[in-house]
């Protein structure tokens, strides 16, 4: 008898008292999902006609609903609190089911062409949720009055779909959001007056590639933007109000629109980093001040602007494209010697 044959027992009892043990220990293992959570993700699963994303939602393989794929609970309470779909082929519409995860604190749908319909009205019945983000899918429609209901939302993204309508003003309701991403979309009309009703700083407000007609309110000289982005829609009138030495704008994306105001007159925060005023109708002189920005972007092409480009800062890093087809702007980068 081998070494290894003598041993041959006792290693067998070794191994059975382990896997009496394991399986003790796992039959006394604490679920921590909650059941009315689990029942929720199942019938999710089923409106979705059970897809391969969702394979580890299955109770006989795991019936802790907290260990399964696409989801996040909550360490105290273990219920559900984050729910997110990425990249993934899911077809159909929104489960409205997703409204039955009471605890939902965010919902994230991101690159999902395939999914279609409105925007369902059983978020509605989620208090907590402060982070909504739905983009890059095929919902159409408009966006619903209700998400102004939604009182802790503090992040809305619903950029990149199909959407269509106005903004509806209600979202301004809403007390702590601080960041709105409609951009991408095909929503008309003007920008409501009382959109951004906060007046804390570092709010961002995307609304770029849309239909968008009108002026920008006046009421927005009070809002002090971290990024404000408008470009491609139809909008016109001055911008004179979105600048101003106390402001702390970082990005400021203004392109292919019909704005018409002096540049000469603004007043330019310090800390400006990246400004496209490109395809409007901005005349007068680029201010000076402008050459004391850390400026990582700029584009002023298509304009109706005149004088020497300012000297100093980077504005002379950035190539011609940047200043070229104006009106009658000199000196460098533009191969044109000022009189």
């Amino acid at each position: 008898m081998s070494c290894n044959a003598k041993f041959l027992p006792v290693a067998v009892l070794i191994a059975t008292i382990f896997l009496v043990f394991h399986s003790s220990l796992a039959s006394a293992k604490t679920v921590k999902c909650h059941p009315e959570d689990r029942d929720v993700l199942l019938s999710i699963k089923r409106a979705l006609n059970n897809p391969y994303l969702l394979a580890s939602w299955n109770t006989t393989i795991d019936i802790d609903c907290c260990n399964w794929y696409c989801l996040e609970c909550d360490p105290t309470t273990h219920r559900v609190y984050d729910l997110y779909f990425l990249t993934d082929g899911l077809p159909g519409k929104i489960p409205p089911e997703i409204g039955k995860l009471t605890y939902l604190r965010e919902l994230t749908l991101h690159k999902l062409p395939n999914m279609t319909g409105p925007i369902p009205t059983s978020l509605l019945h989620l208090p907590y949720l402060n982070f909504l983000r739905i983009d890059w899918t095929g919902l159409a429609g408009p966006i619903p009055d209700f998400l102004g209901q939604l009182k802790n939302l503090t992040y809305l993204n619903l950029s990149y779909n199909k959407l269509t309508g106005p903004i509806p003003s209600s979202i301004s309701k809403i007390p702590n959001l601080g960041y709105v991403d409609l951009g991408r979309n095909r929503l008309t009309g003007t920008i409501p007056a009382s959109l951004v009703s906060l007046k804390g700083n570092n709010l961002a407000l995307k609304l770029s590639h849309n239909l968008l007609t009108g002026s920008i309110p006046e009421s927005f000289w009070e809002i002090d933007f971290g990024q404000i982005e408008l470009s491609r829609n139809r909008l016109e009138g001055d911008l004179s109000m979105l600048f101003g030495k106390n402001k702390t704008t970082q990005i400021m994306f203004f392109d292919r629109n019909s704005f018409e105001f002096d540049f000469s007159k603004l007043e330019i925060h310090s800390s400006l980093t990246s400004l496209d005023l490109s395809h409007n109708k901005v005349y007068g002189q680029i201010p000076e001040a402008m050459a004391g920005l850390e400026l990582q972007y700029l584009n002023v092409s298509y304009n109706r602007l005149c004088g020497k480009i300012p000297v100093g800062g980077r504005l002379q890093s950035f190539d011609d494209t940047t200043y070229f087809h104006n009106r009658c702007l000199c000196g460098a980068p533009l191969n044109i010697t000022c009189p």
